[in-house]
């Protein structure tokens, strides 16, 4: 056979213009010579230069490849959007089109940092820091490009035609000039800006995550055991009289600074006859009088019921004295004058706690009614989510790991609480274990809080 005879296409014989297949036809053999041919024949450069550019390049459609990772192996996610990435560029083609697609590396971002940390053994920023950036640097270089060799073979099996000899890096100088020239763009038409948000953050990424992020993994909400507190704070007007508020996150109600409540709600102020709260007056909502059973007693007494627009305005005692006193409620502090105060806001309800809802800066919810209501707010935790002197007696505690020392504290009025004079002091009315859906890290598998953080928007 003539050296012309075996450079055809494998489907068909020289001179038949149907295919010639076997009646048990090997596919993976089939497979192997169709990709062989196409390479010895460069059939995919030549659909590139058979079709005309056009005035102007206007004949032209350009598609750069959306860039993976290749310090990690390619799996089937990628097998779908290979297909769907390869599927346009092959119609263009078909329409006549001059169809140059690039393939590129994303060589940017956390999956670079936390394969060379891994290589490198460290795992915590201050690491990092000290054996230096630099050196730092170019370890993430040398491991963004690992698997080059294996996504080639891999886009190849799939029969994608891309153009890998000319691909590009996000690393590369000429490329990061042109994010921050686009950038730029949007920056000068007043399209971008830096916000003060709260968003998902990891502790041990020590970097916000997107909306998007905390639904692109199935295993991104685990159930998570933590205590529930139902906290009573010491109303200033109403002798003997508490309002109680729920979270289920301990460790932020140093930083609580407001609470909110339904308009339309019903709420009841309850005396209990009996027990340690006895002679006490608590304001919860009616629905849920129910979950605090044990702690009112068989024989309370209902002294009135009103509505949430009524409690608006009611200003209470701090729980903790680290932003209380005159000089906080002083205009320009945290939290300045509308501090420590009920309240109304529509997204209360009555499935579970009180009906009254803790405000502390580590909610979005939260954050905007304290901005819209004046009140000023501050982060007491770090990069790494340990408490800052801003807590000192909790300071350098990991967030998560406080929220014993802090219910110790509730429950006793001991430690910082002894500091707030008795007749002020908050009680804790309740305290329950609680599994719930938490959001996790897609990277690390570590739990995520919400944190108050300094990012870009657009």
């Amino acid at each position: 056979m003539s050296e012309s005879t075996n450079h055809v296409y494998p489907k068909a014989a020289a001179g038949e213009q149907s295919a010639n297949v076997a009646p048990n036809p090997s596919f993976p053999k089939l497979e192997e010579s169709v990709l062989d041919y196409w390479e010895k024949d460069d059939t995919f450069q030549k659909s590139i230069e058979r079709r005309p550019s056009g005035d102007h390049s206007q004949n032209e459609f350009v598609f750069f490849d959306g860039p993976p990772f290749a310090n990690g192996l390619p799996h089937y996610g990628h097998l779908l959007t290979g297909y769907a990435k390869d599927v346009i560029p092959r119609y263009q083609t078909m329409k006549g089109h001059r169809v140059n697609r690039v393939f590129g590396w994303d060589t940017h971002g956390l999956p670079a940092e936390l394969e060379a940390q891994k290589e490198l053994g460290i795992d915590s920023v201050d690491q990092i820091k000290e054996m230096g950036i630099d050196k730092f640097n170019d370890a993430c270089r040398a491991s963004v490009l690992k698997y080059t060799n294996e996504w080639k073979d891999y886009v190849h099996r799939q029969a994608r035609w891309v153009d890998f000899e000319h691909g590009y890096k996000t690393l590369n100088i000429p490329y990061m000039e042109s994010v921050m020239w686009a950038f730029k763009q949007l920056y000068d038409k007043g399209l971008a800006y830096q916000g003060y948000r709260v968003l998902p953050y990891c502790p041990k990424d020590q970097t916000p995550l997107s909306a998007h992020e905390l639904r692109m993994d199935a295993d991104v909400y685990q159930d998570r055991q933590d205590t529930t507190v139902s906290v009573a704070v010491k109303l200033r007007d109403e002798e003997d009289a508490y309002a109680v508020f729920w979270t289920t996150t301990p460790w932020t109600v140093p930083t609580n600074f407001a609470i909110v409540v339904g308009a339309d709600i019903d709420y009841v102020e309850v005396r209990p006859t009996e027990g340690k709260f006895a002679g006490k007056k608590f304001y919860l909502g009616k629905p849920l009088l129910g979950s605090y059973a044990k702690e009112l007693g068989e024989n309370y007494e209902v002294v009135r019921e009103l509505k949430g627009s009524e409690m608006e305005g009611w200003r209470y005692y701090p729980v903790f004295p680290y932003f209380a006193g005159d000089k906080n409620a002083a205009e320009g502090q945290v939290p300045g004058p509308e501090g420590y105060q009920i309240f109304t806001a529509d997204y209360v309800d009555t499935v579970e706690g009180t009906g009254l809802v803790h405000q502390a800066p580590y909610g979005e919810d939260d954050m905007n009614t304290l901005n819209a209501k004046g009140i000023k707010s501050v982060d007491v935790l770090d990069a790494a989510c340990k408490f800052t002197s801003l807590c000192p007696d909790y300071e350098g505690m990991y967030v998560f790991d406080a929220n014993k020392p802090i219910l110790r504290n509730l429950r006793a009025g001991d430690g910082p609480l002894a500091r707030i004079p008795e007749e002020q002091r908050a009680i804790l009315f309740q305290e329950k274990s609680y599994v719930h859906s938490y959001p996790h890290c897609w990277r690390c598998a570590t739990p995520l809080i919400y944190k108050p953080v300094s990012s870009w928007f657009v």
